[in-house]
C-alpha cells in the first residue's frame, strides 16, 4: 500500500562497533530506562506510612502476586520476582508502540546501498528477535528452577532408560519443552505486530478519529499477551518445579 510502511523486521539505524541498533532496540531501552527509574525512585521513597504512589504501586504489586499465588501456591515468593518482570516488562514493551511517535518518526538510513525512511522507534515486541529472546529465556527458567528444586527427578522425566516406553516418553517431553520457545515467541509477536499493522493502516485511511477505539482494543491486547505470557510460564513453572509424588 503506498504511503504505508510495514515491516516484517526491525530495521537498522545506525550501527555501534559494527553491531547493528535496530528500532526495536532503542524502543526497548527506553522501556527499560523507564522501568529502572521508576523502580529505584519507588524504592527509594518506601516508608511505614505509604505515600499516593507507594499505595497505587502497592495494590497493583499485590493484585499480580495475588494472581500468580493461584498457579503457583507456596512457590510464589520464590517465582514472583521472574514472573512479575516478564509481566511488566511485555506489558510496558507492548504498550510502548502505542505512544505518539513510535513508527511516525522516521530518519533516514542506507538500506542495500540506497536511501530510505525508516521509524526511528518501534515496539520490541513487535520484533521476532525480542519475542524469542525473552521465549527462551522463560523456557530456560522453567527448567532451571525444575533441576534445583527436584534435582535428579526432573532430569529424569526427560531422560529414562528404564525401558524403551519411558526413553520415548522422555524424549517426547524433551521434544515438547523446545516447541514452547516457539509457541511462546510466535503468539507475542504475531498479536502485537498484527495490532500495529491494523493501527497503522487505519491511520493513514482515516487519520482524525478513527483509530482510537482501535488504540483502547491495543491498550486491552498488550495487557491481554503480557498476561497469557507470564501466566503460562508460571503454569510450566508450577508443573516444573511439582514432584509426582505431592498430592
Amino acid at each position: 500500500m503506498e504511503g504505508v510502511h510495514i515491516s516484517l523486521k526491525a530495521e537498522k539505524i545506525f550501527e555501534v562497533a559494527g553491531i547493528p541498533i535496530t528500532n526495536s532496540i532503542l524502543t526497548t531501552w527506553l522501556v527499560m530506562i523507564f522501568l529502572i527509574t521508576l523502580s529505584a525512585q519507588i524504592s527509594s521513597k518506601i516508608s511505614k506510612i505509604p505515600g499516593y504512589m507507594q499505595s497505587v504501586v502497592e495494590i497493583i504489586i499485590g493484585s499480580i502476586y495475588q494472581l500468580f499465588e493461584t498457579v503457583t501456591g507456596n512457590k510464589t515468593k520464590i517465582l514472583f520476582p521472574i514472573l512479575a518482570t516478564l509481566f511488566l516488562f511485555i506489558v510496558f514493551q507492548n504498550w510502548a508502540g502505542l505512544l505518539p511517535g513510535v513508527g511516525t518518526i522516521l530518519v533516514r538510513t542506507v538500506v542495500n546501498h540506497h536511501e530510505e525512511f525508516v521509524p526511528l522507534f518501534r515496539a520490541g515486541t513487535a520484533d521476532l528477535n525480542t519475542t524469542l529472546a525473552l521465549a527462551t529465556f522463560s523456557v530456560i527458567s522453567i527448567q532451571y528452577f525444575g533441576v534445583i528444586t527436584l534435582g535428579r527427578e526432573y532430569i529424569g522425566r526427560f531422560f529414562n532408560f528404564k525401558n524403551p516406553i519411558y526413553f520415548f516418553v522422555g524424549f517426547l517431553e524433551l521434544l515438547s519443552e523446545g516447541t514452547k520457545i516457539i509457541s511462546f515467541a510466535f503468539r507475542l509477536f504475531g498479536n502485537i505486530f498484527a495490532g500495529e499493522v491494523l493501527l497503522t493502516v487505519i491511520a493513514f485511511l482515516m487519520p482524525l478519529f478513527a483509530p482510537l477505539p482501535f488504540m483502547a482494543l491495543e491498550l486491552f491486547v498488550g495487557f491481554i499477551q503480557a498476561l497469557v505470557f507470564s501466566m503460562l510460564t508460571s503454569v510450566f513453572l508450577s508443573l516444573a518445579t511439582t514432584s509426582h509424588n505431592e498430592h
